[in-house]
């Protein structure tokens, strides 16, 4: 080999080296910035998930990143040293788009984790609990997000459709209880199959996202509706969503009985249900589609006072609330959200029992620490409520107790499973640690 050639060899050598180099070194930084965000993560609560949340098996990830790219919210996965790992876990709201784009299968979705069980029904891949005949679909099962709960309430009607029972004169097909996005998804969807059925909301149309203020953008990302077809929604608020659920509904003749309560769900002697609700009203069906929220009753704090007229637990319609001396209870994005719809026309005060906020989006965490920099909002950590008067509030802080004026107080303390609802109907549940949720590849 001459010497010319040696040259020409050593240069490449030199050049691959430099690259595989300069590559390691990206890499390595890349890696050093997730692992930074994760430590953060961890130091503002938020590397634990809260609901539907991607699990990696390392010993299956080969590092591609599609899972990240994938992804459409902001930090939820990163690669630290060639494998994946979730950095802001309690954001995700449960897409499954790094389910799908893995091409390893290397990421399953999950509830709970192996130290924090959730509380969840039986039910199986077609949606129907242990006991034949009652389906589940949307946030009870577990599954919080709106586009998710919508094609499951249009799955679980699929599998009602071709349940086989012997029908009988003036007995519904299906009752569906819950007009919230999977109640609506599967109303619509019955009636393309042709299904006999009623719908009842407790509350109004639209369930918990009813509940939501009116601006809150609740949907980022398009959904296919029945017998409507595909919704393109991007950064669409709440009273949007509303609107199109209801010119669907308008178009298709249906009718959604709200203010109407479910009490009790009755297994009848020849495998049927009666459904009795508050209104007197009772209803004789083949199948029943549960379609409820998980916190579709408020937690209370049970102190004195928070039965009163000014104390409520939901915030409807802010912009017709000013000049008012406002407390709202929480530390969720619930609570953060309505304090800074409040705080434009109002003098209001958060309290928080926590010293930090844990679990909340980036984009309010951001908001708000912005208001309190301004005093535009007062913040009061390490605090709770004592007692309620129509005029005034008891408040903790610390080791002290205050009394301080107020006119309204919002409670935004989370809700309670209806567990005691479903156990009398036979529906087996269990906390489940790190349960697999199943998604079609």
């Amino acid at each position: 080999m001459t010497q010319e050639e040696l040259l020409i060899y050593g240069g490449v050598f030199f050049i691959c080296a430099l690259v595989i180099y300069l590559y390691i070194r990206s890499l390595s930084k890349k890696s050093q910035i997730v692992a930074k965000k994760v430590e953060i993560a961890k130091l503002e609560g938020l590397f634990e998930p809260v609901s539907l949340h991607p699990y990696i098996d390392l010993n299956t990830c080969i590092g591609s990143a599609a899972c990240v790219a994938e992804c459409p919210e902001k930090d939820i996965l990163g690669i630290i040293d060639g494998k994946a790992t979730v950095i802001q876990a309690s954001n995700c709201v449960g897409h499954g788009a790094c389910f799908h784009a893995c091409p390893v299968e290397a990421i399953s979705l999950r509830i709970g984790t192996e130290t924090r069980g959730v509380d969840l029904p039986h039910v199986d891949q077609d949606f129907q609990t242990n006991v034949a005949g009652i389906y589940i679909a949307g946030e009870l099962g577990g599954m919080g997000l709106i586009k998710n709960s919508v094609e499951q309430g249009m799955q679980a009607m699929e599998s009602i459709s071709g349940r086989k029972v012997a029908k009988k004169e003036g007995v519904l097909d299906v009752v569906i209880v819950g007009a919230g996005p999977a109640g609506i998804s599967a109303t619509l969807e019955a009636k393309k199959r042709g299904l006999s059925t009623v719908t009842l909301e407790q509350d109004s149309l639209g369930g918990t996202v009813f509940t939501f203020p009116r601006q809150k953008i609740v949907m980022t990302a398009p959904m296919h509706l029945p017998l409507y077809g595909q919704a393109k929604l991007y950064d669409t608020n709440k009273g949007e969503l509303l609107d199109l659920w209801q010119k669907v509904i308008r178009e298709q003749n249906i009718t959604i009985t709200e203010n109407t309560k479910v009490e009790e769900i009755q297994p009848l002697a020849d495998g049927n249900f009666k459904v009795v609700t508050n209104t007197g009203k009772e209803f004789i069906t083949h199948n029943v589609l549960l379609a409820i929220g998980r916190r579709g009753t408020p937690r209370k704090l049970g102190i004195p006072g928070e039965n009163l007229p000014n104390v409520a637990y939901r915030l409807l319609e802010p912009e017709n609330i000013s000049g008012k001396k406002v407390v709202v209870v929480g530390g969720g994005d619930s609570a953060v959200e309505s304090a800074m719809l409040l705080m434009k026309d109002n003098e209001v005060i958060l309290s928080y029992r926590n010293d930090q906020f844990a679990r909340i989006k980036p984009k309010n965490k951001v908001a708000i620490d912005d208001a309190m920099n301004k005093g535009s909002l007062k913040v009061i950590f390490k605090s709770d409520l004592v007692s309620i008067t129509e005029k005034s509030v008891v408040m903790k802080i610390g080791e002290e107790t205050k009394e301080l004026p107020n006119d309204m107080v919002y409670i935004f303390a989370g809700g309670e499973l209806p567990t005691g609802f479903l156990q009398k109907v036979g529906v087996q549940i269990t906390k489940r640690f790190g349960h697999i949720v199943k998604k079609h590849k």
